[in-house]
């Protein structure tokens, strides 16, 4: 099974596919968009293209656990991508994972100015690792 993660930002959207087995990750794209329909779409063709059956979008929120407006937004992109897709994406919690992404990116050499052409997409694979793992693990 094919599960797309979704990091959803507002000028670019990190996206995430599985291997067909939906153990490691396998395919990583940056949709660049600031709009959320048009994100969204680009969003649902890929998903079409690679067979994708499950849709997990990156809930942010703050540290102590609450929601912002920034999660409200990523609500309302998931209902989009629902109305898309016809699937019902699963919201995961993605504190932290554009720190970490900064952080790997760093540790491999990357220049802080290259990093804005691959934070999404790897904070897309860290969203889509996690609840792969997650996944393994209960049951």
């Amino acid at each position: 099974m094919r599960i797309m993660a979704i990091d959803y930002g507002d000028a670019r959207t990190g996206v995430a596919i599985s291997d067909a087995t939906g153990m490691l990750t396998g395919f990583t794209a940056v949709i660049p968009s600031r709009k959320s329909q048009s994100a969204a779409e680009e969003i649902g063709k890929l998903a079409a293209s690679h067979g994708v059956e499950e849709l997990v979008v990156g809930l942010p929120r703050n540290m102590d656990g609450t929601e912002g407006p920034r999660a409200e937004l990523c609500r309302a992109f998931a209902r989009q991508l629902e109305e898309i897709t016809g699937l019902s994406p699963v919201l995961w919690d993605e504190r932290r994972t554009t720190v970490e992404a900064h952080n790997i990116l760093h540790q491999s050499g990357k220049r802080m100015k290259a990093h804005k052409k691959n934070v999404d997409a790897v904070a897309a694979s860290l969203i889509l690792e996690g609840y792969l793992t997650y996944r393994r693990t209960r049951g």
